[in-house]
């Protein structure tokens, strides 16, 4: 029997980017997956784009916010609906290489891995970076500490165990996912990585302090959320914004 995968594709005014992201799906060579877009009361034309698409695919399956919800409601909205045996993620501006279902799935037969991603290859700009997130192959939670580099689009997970550990919502600024990670590697020993770079991510452009200091109040909620006092959580936060100020570099130079 064939594994089905329910992928996971919130969506808020998408329109840009989402038809490309949801034709990376559609062009996998493993066939077995289901479709999950949640639009998040959208007010483009992102609902008339994945209506289209699902009409053309009846793997493809389409869930209405009646208002804004948030990304981390959304997914979770998603992972409840699926009906798949692993869960993945794809968010509404990313690709993924045709070949990643395929590649991804055999790694976790291969590994008998409850949760595992791929390295990260990123556009800036609409170009392309010579630079990739790097995986490695055991990625414990004391790792993910001191850095995240696990992409959320390139995670594959059972079901039953993010069923467990969904996204936390009651934060308004928090990095959700990096939450989830580490509460299920809490549970799982370790989270496998496959080093190819299956997923691209769309990179964002904009370096206004204002952006970074949010991304870093983010960072501080999400160690709050997961248990670390207010010190603990501040010094955490120092290092993971060095780390990640360092990547943004390493990507926009291709070094």
């Amino acid at each position: 029997m064939k594994i089905k995968v329910s992928i996971i594709m919130p969506a808020y005014n998408a329109a840009v980017t989402i038809e490309e992201s949801i034709q990376s799906v559609i062009a996998q060579t493993y066939p077995h997956w289901e479709l999950l877009i949640i639009d998040d009361g959208s007010t483009d034309t992102t609902l008339k784009i994945i209506k289209q698409a699902a009409d053309n695919d009846i793997r493809i399956r389409i869930f209405l916010n009646k208002n804004n919800q948030g990304v981390a409601a959304s997914r979770n909205e998603g992972i409840k609906k699926a009906n798949g045996e692993y869960i993945a993620f794809l968010d509404s501006d990313d690709l993924w290489h045709k070949d990643k279902l395929k590649k991804h799935l055999s790694f976790i037969k291969e590994n008998n891995a409850i949760i595992s991603y791929t390295a990260t290859a990123y556009i800036r700009n609409g170009i392309p970076s010579n630079y990739v997130l790097r995986a490695v192959n055991k990625f414990t939670r004391s790792d993910l500490m001191k850095r995240n580099i696990i992409s959320c689009s390139s995670v594959v997970v059972k079901r039953e165990v993010m069923l467990r550990y969904l996204f936390p919502v009651h934060y308004k600024k928090i990095h959700e996912d990096f939450v989830s990670w580490q509460n299920i590697l809490t549970e799982v020993e370790v989270a496998y990585g496959l080093d190819e770079p299956l997923l691209t991510y769309r990179m964002s452009t904009d370096t206004k302090s204002s952006k970074r200091i949010t991304s870093a109040i983010m960072t501080f909620n999400a160690y709050r959320c997961v248990g670390y006092n207010i010190i603990i959580s501040f010094f955490l936060t120092l290092r993971y914004t060095k780390h990640s100020m360092s990547k943004r570099y390493m990507i926009r130079t291709g070094s």
